[in-house]
């Protein structure tokens, strides 16, 4: 009887629809893979400051122009980025289908740009001879862990341009709702979250002050 009890209840909180755990399974899911994803960055993260802190050579640099200037501006069209994406969330649930569509194209732009930017960085870097195995300015493994770190970010950033473009035709063909936008958005969010702690962690604590 107890069982039949607790068999009435669970029917009661999910009759077998699509909400289980009493939230939209899109949503779900992507949460359960940004919680996944989370621990990929972590463990990059603590990586590259175990490899900093126990370096007595680390090298610095970053001078504030073009560097540390280029990677601030970096912040600003992530920042940017994510404003654009929460104007298309709120346009895509009142229904405004092109106004959604356009914001999500201004944040895969803002990705776009983010990437190409990064690019040059890393190609300035090269130029300079800093490699994914070796550098001039010290420690060897800065190479492999800076490349490493933001190679991993970029390819999130590519990603969510790819994703978000789908999603922009979708909702603009009607095939995607507002809920197909608010978990690109959510994927959005995330790497733009990750870079917060990259840009202190390998820019702003490896600056040259000395020029």
């Amino acid at each position: 009887m107890a069982e039949l009890d607790v068999d009435a209840v669970a029917g009661q909180a999910w009759g077998g629809g699509v909400a289980p755990f009493a939230t939209n399974t899109k949503k779900l899911g992507m949460w359960l893979f940004l919680l996944s994803d989370s621990l990929t960055f972590s463990t990059a993260i603590l990586a590259y400051a175990y490899v900093r802190l126990s370096s007595a050579n680390w090298p610095r640099p970053f001078e504030i122009s073009p560097a540390i200037l280029n990677a601030t501006f970096l912040t600003f069209i992530l920042l940017s980025s994510s404003l654009t994406m929460v104007m298309a969330v709120a346009a895509a649930h009142r229904n405004e289908v092109k106004k959604a569509v356009i914001y999500i194209l201004l944040t895969a732009v803002g990705g776009i740009a983010f990437v190409g930017l990064h690019m040059m960085e890393w190609f300035r870097l090269f130029a300079e001879g800093v490699t994914p195995w070796s550098n001039k300015w010290g420690d060897p493994l800065f190479g492999g862990t800076f490349f490493g770190l933001t190679g991993l970010h970029m390819l999130h950033v590519s990603i969510g341009v790819i994703y978000l473009c789908i999603i922009a035709l979708g909702f603009g063909r009607r095939k995607f709702n507002a809920d197909h936008v608010e978990v690109s958005g959510l994927y959005w969010h995330f790497v733009d979250l990750v870079w917060m702690f990259i840009f202190p962690m390998v820019y702003l604590m490896s600056v040259n002050l000395k020029g």
